[in-house]
């Protein structure tokens, strides 16, 4: 079998592809189940099913909390009525005896040693390009994107995006600037970790180069991102998936070229939807092929014609995809190759289950 063949084959089962094992529980459904002996809250302290939508959360940034800040303004919408007019520090009472009630004893102490060495970074790591820390429309998208998204209609969603394939969505995003200057920033980390001799977290199971964006500042800007510009895409387009519900996210780059990820072997993506936005530089190769959306139970089961796509990146253009959408990349033959990729995802919807 040629290594091309090997690349588009499916995984074993058992395989780890992107943090998602076939045949296995992921992590976030193991994360959903709840300690023994837990009672669920009273009747009037239940969470809601779906989250307020006219509800704008407050910000936790300036709290020391278990948790990260986005976390609980994430959960802040699924608060029931009466306890959204209580202060910060009753709702984040609350919400953290929910936090601390689902999630296993192994759960809260990895969160608790992510947010230390998240911490750590932040307190130490000097930004390159500060404007890049808050989410800046004119700077940051091409006009008719932002367009489409402030007329919030799915015909004018469709009116600047491509379906080439089922389920496989492509549109403008990106400006060039905005580009230069999150690569920019990229690298200036990539040059602090080297410098100060820090051991980072890779992105995923199979990247072994790039980084997470959230892990040194960008997580506040990156779910400014979901939250007003994906998640309107994802409830018409992604409904099945509860693409209007998208509540956290993990948001990262990849890099592949000469000493880096030379290409990425067929797998799924723990999320509901996920965004990739190519940022540069210069390369060739580097395709993305799809092969269909599977639930865990088929996931190694072939493609039917239909679903045979490959894609090739165009820097600031943007492919938006579920995140069980069966897909891979070929190799980068020449140069760097530079991605964004945002998992979005529904992190809250057991605790509704489990607080009910």
């Amino acid at each position: 079998m040629s290594s091309g063949d090997r690349r588009e084959a499916a995984p074993a089962a058992g395989e780890v592809k992107n943090g998602v094992v076939s045949g296995d529980l992921s992590q976030r459904q193991i994360q959903s189940e709840p300690a023994s002996g837990v009672v669920a809250p009273s009747q009037n302290q239940r969470l809601r099913l779906n989250p307020s939508k006219d509800h704008k959360p407050e910000s936790y940034d300036d709290m020391q909390l278990d948790f990260s800040p986005s976390i609980f303004s994430s959960l802040e919408r699924y608060l029931p009525p009466p306890m959204l007019g209580l202060n910060r520090e009753e709702k984040v009472k609350f919400m953290r005896e929910i936090l601390m009630k689902y999630l296993p004893q192994g759960e809260r102490t990895r969160v608790q040693r992510h947010r230390d060495y998240r911490q750590k970074i932040i307190t130490n790591y000097q930004p390159l390009h500060r404007e890049l820390y808050n989410l800046h429309i004119g700077n940051f998208f091409v006009p008719p994107f932002v367009k489409a998204i402030q007329d919030n209609t799915e015909e004018s969603f469709r009116s600047i995006i491509s379906e080439p394939s089922p389920g496989v969505f492509t549109f403008e995003m990106l400006q060039p600037r905005f580009c230069e200057l999150l690569l920019a920033e990229v690298e200036n980390f990539e040059k602090w970790v080297n410098e100060a001799k820090f051991r980072i977290m890779r992105p995923n199971t199979m990247n072994k180069y790039g980084a997470v964006l959230d892990d040194f500042g960008l997580e506040t800007m990156l779910d400014k991102l979901m939250e007003t510009y994906i998640r309107p895409l994802s409830k018409v387009f992604f409904a099945e998936v509860g693409g209007s519900t998208l509540d956290s996210h993990h948001g990262f780059v990849v890099e592949y070229g000469k000493d880096r990820d030379v290409d990425l072997g067929f797998h799924v993506d723990d999320s509901e939807v996920t965004l990739n936005v190519c940022l540069g530089k210069q390369f060739t190769g580097g395709e993305l092929f799809f092969r269909g959306t599977r639930c865990e139970k088929h996931v190694n089961t072939g493609s039917q014609t239909e679903e045979i796509f490959d894609y090739s990146h165009v820097p600031g253009r943007a492919v938006l995809h579920r995140g069980r959408h069966r897909h891979g990349a070929r190799a980068t033959t020449s140069g760097h190759r530079v991605n964004l990729l945002l998992w979005c995802r529904r992190y809250f919807c057991f605790l509704y289950f489990f607080s009910s």
